[in-house]
């Protein structure tokens, strides 16, 4: 096995002035493409963006820190089990492309509220959409800002949790002056950056990790075999999740929420409705798709290129465990250089993602919330615009906070658990209120809130939060559900209980709305972005 390699300390200025001269790049980039005009400017853009940038953008909002971190660490440390990650993160991208993005842009206007509750009650519709807005936002958040954390361990050796609170602190604090100062325009720019650097770097560590394999990854693959414990058995199915049939259904839960999570985010949902029309929408998938695929095929490389250059017990000691894999990689490659732009990349993306996250969350509140639960429509663009900023201030406080307590879990393992709330709380209402002619209202709060409820009520009685060595809180243990995901059962909750509630309630169906909703999502007309 190879020894532990860390990061020289020397080094740190370097790694740091790499990122500080992106951070002043962006916020610049940020600042000059601001506007001061409409909610639906702070929101959406004015839907100006086309096809081809939101695409890219999309992706850059998808690629996130678990992407670049944490799944180049589970394929070094569990090779085939980590790689099932991307493949779940991919396919999930049929959903959006086939059943969701042109009908979501053509019936909602700014956020995922605006479609659950187009022919309901609106009160309590826009209510419970942005319940879960948040908590699934939050949720996604904490696992970026505590990557942060993390990669900041490893560049500048530091080990205790202080230090990676403070940093954790710094990251939050960039990532609000993005969204206060530049909305969705700066936020789309920034994305758009990022999706365009990460890509780049990808790429070029996966062409000059080949070459020093000779360009055959059979030689790459019988090296990463040599310096995993598990040998050969990571390139087959089992090193992670096949250890006993607990471990094989918490597969089948985390591979639920993957597919099926991603047509319910809220950040990637809210991207429909920045470009002028469905065409264009569907044009920002299919663009989104090819770069996401791209990426994770690199992954794929990259993961098994750091177990065989790197090593996994390396990897395991590094401060940050697997999320270390790619920027160690990166240094093992081209030293103190190359890990500065992989560094700059990867806090990028983590910068980027967060931004867009909180963005997505404010926007909910402000619009779902505020304006047309509390103040029931009587509100003007400027005040909306104005309580978003407030929103996102106190949202960020909340991620900074949740990030400090969950350093040192894997980044990769915590996203699956936002896209397992995701998939539970979101998903069954979005499609029933899309293709089902007779859900209700009482159907979308069952959806809802059942679905939301029980996914929360599984993970904090479950051994990700205690009970376990590597649980948040691991000095106590009660967790009587036994699966780290929850997706298996709180997934079929939420569409049973909309489907229940929809035949328990007493609410009349508007068949007038009903059929200019589905006019308007199949044909686009009468939308507006305005």
């Amino acid at each position: 096995m190879n020894e532990p390699q860390l990061i020289p300390a020397d080094n740190a200025i370097i790694n740091t002035s790499v990122f500080a001269a992106f951070v002043l790049i962006t916020l610049f980039v940020v600042y000059r493409v601001s506007n001061r005009g409409t909610s639906s400017d702070y929101f959406v853009a004015g839907s100006s963006f086309s096809g081809v940038q939101n695409g890219i953008a999309l992706s850059g909002d998808y690629l996130s820190a678990a992407s670049f971190l944490g799944i180049a660490g589970a394929i070094a440390v569990y090779g085939y089990d980590g790689f099932l990650y991307s493949i779940g993160f991919l396919v999930a991208w049929l959903i959006n492309l086939l059943l969701l993005a042109e009908r979501t842009r053509n019936t909602g206007r700014f956020t995922m509220g605006d479609v659950l509750s187009f022919r309901m009650r609106q009160r309590p519709v826009r209510a419970a959409a942005a319940s879960s807005t948040l908590a699934i936002t939050i949720i996604y958040m904490i696992a970026q800002i505590a990557g942060a954390g993390g990669l900041v361990a490893l560049l500048l050796n530091v080990h205790g949790k202080f230090g990676q609170a403070l940093v954790i602190a710094a990251v939050g604090a960039i990532m609000m002056i993005y969204v206060l100062v530049g909305g969705m325009k700066g936020t789309t720019w920034v994305q758009i950056i990022k999706a365009a650097m990460l890509l780049l770097s990808v790429l070029m560590i996966t062409i000059f990790l080949l070459g020093k394999f000779g360009y055959s990854f059979t030689n790459l693959l019988q090296h990463a075999a040599e310096n995993n414990p598990h040998g050969r058995d990571i390139f087959a199915p089992g090193v992670q999740y096949g250890k006993s049939e607990l471990t094989k259904l918490d597969f089948v839960s985390l591979s639920m929420a993957l597919v099926l999570g991603t047509g319910g985010l809220p950040h990637v949902l809210m991207r429909f409705y920045t470009v002028p029309n469905a065409r264009e929408a569907r044009r920002s998938v299919v663009w989104s798709t090819w770069v996401v695929a791209t990426f994770y095929i690199c992954t794929l490389v990259i993961g098994y290129g750091a177990a065989a250059l790197v090593g996994t017990d390396a990897i395991l000691d590094a401060p940050g465990a697997e999320n270390s894999a790619a920027p160690l990689l990166a240094y093992r490659i081209g030293g103190t250089v190359l890990l500065g732009i992989i560094a700059a990349v990867a806090f990028a993306t983590i910068l980027a993602v967060v931004a867009g996250l909180t963005l997505t969350a404010s926007a909910s509140f402000a619009h779902d919330i505020y304006a047309n639960v509390i103040r029931r429509g009587d509100i003007d663009s400027d005040s909306v615009v104005q309580v978003a900023r407030l929103t996102a201030l106190v949202i960020g406080v909340a991620s900074i906070l949740g990030g400090i307590l969950v350093i040192g879990q894997n980044i990769a393992f915590l996203v699956g658990l936002a896209f397992a709330f995701a998939a539970s709380a979101n998903l069954s209402t979005l499609l029933y209120s899309l293709f089902w002619k007779r859900f209700n209202t009482t159907g979308t709060l069952w959806g809802i809130y059942s679905g939301l409820g029980s996914c929360l009520l599984l993970v904090i009685f479950s051994p990700v939060l205690s009970g376990s060595p590597d649980s948040i809180i691991p000095s106590v243990d009660f967790a009587f559900f036994p699966l780290k995901n929850p997706g298996i059962v709180s997934i079929p909750v939420s569409f049973i209980c909309g489907i229940i509630g929809t035949f328990v309630g007493k609410d009349a169906v508007d068949e007038d709305r009903q059929a200019e909703m589905e006019v308007r999502s199949l044909t686009g007309i009468g939308s507006r972005a305005g």
